[in-house]
């Protein structure tokens, strides 16, 4: 399974912007996929997953601004971020697994299938 993420860009504080993740090489609606960043010198952090139920779960901190999506016909997992801050700022990465259970979406080493980031770097 290859995962490519792409969206990343420069924007401001305050504006919207939308990440994709194209899944190729296996049966998408079959895995459960989510969204990891990592800012300049810190740990890779969890940020939002879908099941592959459609059941999702986010950071707290993105709650209400961010919003996980997939669409098994087009393979494509999709971030959609508003109200973007200057501590979003990371290297995105989509991560795709197809064991993963509720108390395990949040763990990095749950999943099986990873690929190169985005960087989404927000301005104040």
């Amino acid at each position: 399974v290859q995962l490519q993420a792409s969206g990343g860009g420069l924007v401001q504080a305050g504006d919207s912007l939308r990440l994709s993740c194209a899944v190729s090489g296996g049966t998408f609606s079959r895995y459960s996929a989510a969204w990891f960043r990592q800012a300049p010198g810190k740990e890779r952090e969890f940020v939002a997953a879908v099941k592959w139920s459609s059941e999702t779960t986010y950071r707290e901190s993105v709650k209400g601004r961010f919003t996980i999506s997939r669409d098994s016909a087009k393979t494509t997992m999709y971030l959609q971020m508003t109200s973007l801050k200057p501590e979003d700022t990371a290297v995105y990465y989509c991560v795709a697994g197809s064991r993963i259970i509720m108390s395990t979406m949040r763990s990095l080493d749950a999943y099986d299938y990873s690929g190169p980031g985005t960087l989404v770097t927000v301005s104040s």
